[in-house]
């Protein structure tokens, strides 16, 4: 019998943007769970919605009818996640919520299917709670430390947080035979030619950015050490024979002696794949950048968010734009194709801080850029900021912090044309570096269009309203 199934209520199918570019990887964090579980001698199954609907979703819980079922939740699938866990309740299930999104709405949670939230890390936790409400129920879960539950009174009741995992190169690796990874791959294969894993070599952020989420990891920083990972890259080798990897870390190249001692590590091992990462400007420079060539990195995303320099600031990114510029162009020339994030909106953007933003894409000319629209996430400091001025959404249960506006900013269609703008910028830029004079011409006919929209937009005072 299993004594837990773990799922997420992520859809591919419903994800306009991932099927654009079709680069799909598995859930991780259910992964590193199940693994720990298992090797704590639980029976863990888990049912990955990656590739299935909703009708299959559900007529697969139905089947298997879980005693006790663990749902993963995040801002993208706190729809999809409140209808698994109401087909689960309905077939006698108790249900266990978890991931980024639940600890910061334990009540709406709670009131849509759930028994128990975790906040923070799942292993610990899970390893703990399992048995006991094999005994007890949903009684005595005072005792469960890491949990948000419903008091007899019906109010939410928290426990205290949970000690974080120390060595994390106690932890087994993620449980990736227990999902039908070889989908993944194939999907890679098929849209890009190569077969893709995805693998993370710590644990959380230092940083305080404060529109971003700290929920699971807080702000930790625990790195396993070369020859662990180096170890997870071997086995990941031996059972997919990948073509790339993806180092899904916050920021990879946090610790310069810790990456000096991973590219010795895996020379001499002899592996050496290609792969992408995310990074700060501040966590760069030249040695770093050669580190990285020499271990494969063919692409590179750092964090800009915003090429001003104020917003910066504001954001509490602590980071440079001007050698965020300097940063760029280092990584090219190693010959690692450099992306960037641009977020705009934020709270206080004016029309220089977005025109400073355009100079420095253009400046910097990254290889790939991508662009969002702020939206303040439940439990962050950006969100407490503008708390009383946040609008839109709809039912909580049919939406997510994603349709969260702020009253008073410009209206989203001013920023749908700055993001093109933006881009036009941006190749521009790349252009300028080997011009085509007939591309170049028409680049700036296409920059001139898309900046003379944007300021339409802006001096017609479009704002968002509650």
């Amino acid at each position: 019998m299993t004594d837990i199934l773990l799922t997420h209520g992520y859809f591919l199918a419903e994800d306009p943007a991932e099927r654009a570019v079709m680069k799909p990887y598995p859930p991780l964090g259910l992964l590193y769970i199940s693994a720990h579980l298992k090797a704590c001698g639980f029976t863990v199954e888990i049912l990955d919605t990656t590739f299935m609907d909703m009708g299959q979703a559900l007529a697969a819980l139905a089947a298997k009818r879980p005693p006790l079922v663990g749902i993963y939740a995040n801002l993208m699938t706190r729809g999809n996640a409140v209808r698994l866990a109401g087909a689960c309740k309905a077939a006698g299930a108790t249900v266990i919520f978890g991931g980024p999104e639940p600890a910061n709405y334990a009540a709406e949670y709670l009131a849509h299917g759930g028994d128990v939230v975790v906040s923070g890390e799942g292993e610990l936790t899970l390893a703990e709670l399992i048995p006991h409400l094999a005994r007890h129920g949903l009684a005595e879960l005072d005792r469960i430390h890491g949990i948000a539950y419903r008091g007899e009174d019906g109010g939410v009741r928290r426990t205290p947080a949970r000690k974080q995992i120390a060595d994390l190169d106690a932890q087994p690796f993620p449980d990736r035979g227990a999902i039908d990874l070889e989908r993944y791959l194939r999907t890679w294969k098929t849209h890009h030619g190569v077969r893709s894993v995805s693998l993370i070599v710590a644990r959380g952020c230092p940083y305080t950015c404060n529109w971003c989420s700290h929920s699971v990891f807080g702000h930790s920083h625990r790195r396993r050490s070369p020859q662990n990972v180096a170890d997870e890259i071997e086995a990941i080798r031996d059972t997919y024979a990948p073509d790339q990897l993806w180092f899904a870390d916050d920021v990879f190249t946090i610790n310069q002696k810790w990456l000096e001692q991973f590219a010795a590590e895996m020379k001499r091992r002899g592996l050496r794949y290609p792969f992408e990462t995310i990074t700060r400007e501040d966590r760069l420079n030249a040695r770093v950048a050669d580190l990285l060539a020499e271990l494969g990195c063919y692409r590179i995303w750092i964090g800009a968010e915003s090429g001003s320099q104020r917003i910066l600031d504001a954001m509490q990114r602590r980071t440079n734009a001007a050698r965020m510029r300097e940063m760029i162009a280092l990584v090219q020339s190693r010959g690692i194709r450099a992306g960037t994030f641009i977020m705009l909106g934020y709270d206080g953007e004016t029309w220089a801080d977005i025109d400073e933003t355009a100079r420095h894409l253009r400046l910097s000319a990254p290889d790939d850029v991508l662009t969002t629209i702020s939206y303040p996430i439940k439990g962050t400091p950006y969100h407490d900021t503008v708390a009383d001025r946040i609008a839109g959404g709809g039912a909580w249960h049919e939406s997510s912090d994603r349709a969260l506006t702020v009253v008073g900013r410009k209206s989203r269609r001013f920023y749908r044309h700055a993001q093109r703008w933006l881009a036009a910028e941006s190749r521009l830029g790349r252009l300028a570096a080997n011009p085509d004079a007939g591309l170049l011409h028409r680049a700036r006919a296409h920059l001139s269009s898309a900046r003379s929209r944007v300021a339409m937009y802006a001096t017609r005072h479009e704002v968002e309203h509650g």
